[in-house]
Order: C-alpha cells, then sequence, then structure tokens
C-alpha cells in the first residue's frame, strides 16, 4: 500500500508503541498489568491500521476532461461571482474519514498564487465553515484561471500542499494533502465550462472522474 508524502511518521507513532505493549504483555502475561498492556496494543493497532486507511495514496488512472480534485461526496454545485475569475461554477467535495486524503490538479497549470489562511476548525459542511483554516490555491490553466481551495474540518488539523507558487503541474499529479479529511472546493470559469460532469450527492475519486466537460 502506498502512503501519502511526510504521513508515515503518523503510522509508525501508533505502531511502534502498539508492538512494545505486545512484549510487555508477552513479559507480563500472568499479571493483571498483562491485561492492561494487551488492551493498549490492541488499541495502538486500531489506531494504526486506521491512519494506514487516512493517508493510503493510491495511483489512479487519469480521466478525461476536467478530473475531480478530491474523493468524497459532491456538496455543491452553484453558479457564484469570484473576484479572481470572475462569473464561475463553485463544485465542493466533502471528504470523511475513510476517503483517501490526498488531492489532485483537475486540469494542466502552473501554480500563480497560494495563500494559506488560519481559522477555526467547524465541521466542513456547515455554512459556518467559511471561517475554517483553508489554503487557496489560484491556477493558470487553458481555461484561464482556476481556483481549488483546500479546507480543514473539525478532525483535519494540517493542510500540507505538496506545490508551490510557479510549479506547472499536469492534469492528476498530487497538489497537497488534508490529514483526516475535509472538504475541497473548484472554482471554473463559467463560459468554459460546457456542463458538470457530476451531481450534489454523487461519490466520487480524485484524478479519476470527470468534473466538468469543457468546450471544445
Amino acid at each position: 500500500m502506498k502512503i501519502a508524502k511526510g504521513c508515515k511518521i503518523w503510522i509508525f507513532s501508533a505502531l511502534i508503541p502498539s508492538l512494545i505493549f505486545l512484549i510487555l504483555y508477552q513479559i507480563f502475561y500472568r499479571e493483571i498489568v498483562g491485561s492492561i498492556f494487551l488492551l493498549f496494543s490492541f488499541a495502538l493497532l486500531l489506531l494504526t491500521w486506521l491512519f494506514l486507511m487516512f493517508f493510503r495514496d493510491p495511483d489512479r488512472k487519469i480521466g478525461k476532461g476536467i478530473v475531480v480534485c478530491a474523493d468524497g461526496k459532491i456538496r455543491e454545485i452553484s453558479n457564484i461571482k469570484d473576484k479572481k475569475i470572475g462569473n464561475c461554477i463553485l463544485i465542493s467535495t466533502f471528504m470523511n474519514i475513510q476517503n483517501v486524503h490526498v488531492n489532485r490538479m483537475p486540469v494542466d497549470g502552473k501554480i500563480v498564487d497560494m495563500v494559506h489562511r488560519e481559522g477555526i476548525h467547524l465541521p466542513a459542511f456547515k455554512k459556518e465553515s467559511e471561517k475554517n483554516e483553508r489554503v487557496t490555491l489560484t491556477i493558470d490553466s487553458k481555461l484561464g484561471k482556476i481556483k481549488i481551495v483546500l479546507i480543514a474540518g473539525t478532525l483535519a488539523r494540517r493542510i500540507v500542499p505538496y506545490v508551490k507558487i510557479g510549479d506547472k503541474l499536469k492534469k492528476g499529479e498530487r497538489i497537497g494533502i488534508i490529514r483526516l479529511g475535509s472538504r475541497v472546493d473548484v472554482y471554473l470559469p463559467k463560459d468554459k465550462i460546457k456542463k458538470p460532469c457530476v451531481k450534489e450527492g454523487d461519490r466520487v475519486k480524485a484524478g479519476e472522474d470527470c468534473l466538468a466537460e469543457i468546450y471544445d
């Protein structure tokens, strides 16, 4: 199983203590404390398994058109006006704990701006989550400028970008990870979009599923 960049330490931080407690159980198994060591070992092994699920990073066959940025459930599709892009289509994907948390580029493009904003950690599906911590990427592409916003939630305590300003990336390449889930919003210029390929409630996979079709 491939593990997301920078996340192996989380797995080993649970796995190594679990093995230590298992060894202590073997030493003290005849005593009451041995049962406590065994309980701790099982709990940490369960945490290790959860971290393996959280931080897996499978390879993907990149799809057609504009591809999805995040695994999860399509939460919102709406027409809005953005200061940088103008009239655009916002497509929001909510990630929960069982989804892959690595996010990917929707199109070929160059990172022209990246802004990290500190904030609170409310559930990402609430309206008040607009105050949450976030990283906003502005990308120059053949569609013009598009925007990707990585938003932290209740469990997601760290957004880790894999990119920097000036980087040129291909569609489907990894752009970062939101540790333990949350939400990704994609802003696409409305005049370049033929139609979204998704609808609210759909479950999607990053890099693989089509997010929207563009005009030829």
